[in-house]
């Protein structure tokens, strides 16, 4: 069984910086990749950034160059670095491994 959480949103002013944390249980997590989706508002749930467990990494044409994905193995955690934080980069982010989802965290920017 694995279970994903999600920590580090908030409130933050557009150009300001956030990082958010996903702690992973289970055996799974050095295997697959991991991924950080987002849902606005009315919006479809889409892919933000993938890691993959070699450490390759891939992002949304939305947040390249702002966000950066990584992860440390020793803690079972994968970070979404989020720089040059825009009002539409608000929505509810979800850490996802294979089926398995977080329970999402809201990042609200917001002057």
């Amino acid at each position: 069984q694995v279970q994903l959480a999600e920590s580090g949103g908030g409130l933050v002013q557009p150009g300001g910086s956030l990082r958010l944390s996903c702690l992973a249980s289970g055996s799974l997590y050095d295997v697959y990749p991991m991924h950080w989706y987002r849902q606005a508002p009315g919006k479809k749930r889409e892919l933000v950034a993938t890691i993959t467990s070699g450490g390759s990494t891939n992002y949304a044409d939305s947040v390249k160059g702002r966000f950066t994905i990584s992860r440390d193995s020793a803690k079972n955690t994968v970070y979404l670095e989020m720089n040059s934080l825009k009002p539409e980069d608000t929505a509810v982010y979800y850490c996802n491994l294979v089926i398995y989802w977080g329970k999402g965290i809201l990042v609200t920017v917001s002057s």
